[in-house]
């Protein structure tokens, strides 16, 4: 793959995802609405690798991380920082059983519209970068 392509890649997946979201959202799946949030600013960041950097983005879910070795986590506002640590759990806790209530208490209707609305945000300061 061209490195363009490897962006459209990275670009088509997340779009997808947040579509996926606002569907999860709409069939009240609160848990997944977050663990999609996540996902699509995985792949936005991987796309943002993909653009800055020769090699290709590591094989890891840790979203400051990719952020941070990008080089555009020291561009973001403190609020974009708030966001990445938001989304970070989403990620983990969403797979495994023991996290899933823990987690569930905190995924209200409310809560998951503004990370919808937070994630769509960061992602399309992330893309104008």
């Amino acid at each position: 793959m061209t490195k363009e392509e490897k962006i459209a890649y990275w670009l088509d997946l997340a779009d997808y995802d947040i579509e996926t979201a606002e569907g999860l959202f709409v069939v009240k799946r609160w848990l997944y609405v977050g663990f999609m949030c996540h996902q699509v600013i995985e792949k936005t960041l991987k796309a943002y690798w993909c653009k800055k950097r020769d090699d290709d983005p590591p094989y890891i879910h840790n979203l400051a991380q990719l952020a941070i070795r990008s080089g555009l986590y020291e561009q973001m506002s403190s609020e974009q920082q708030r966001t990445i640590a938001q989304l970070m759990p989403m990620n983990i806790e969403a797979r495994y059983p023991e996290y899933k209530e823990q987690l569930l208490k905190r995924m209200t209707p409310e809560f998951c519209r503004q990370l919808i609305d937070d994630t769509k945000t960061l992602q399309q300061w992330i893309r104008n970068k």
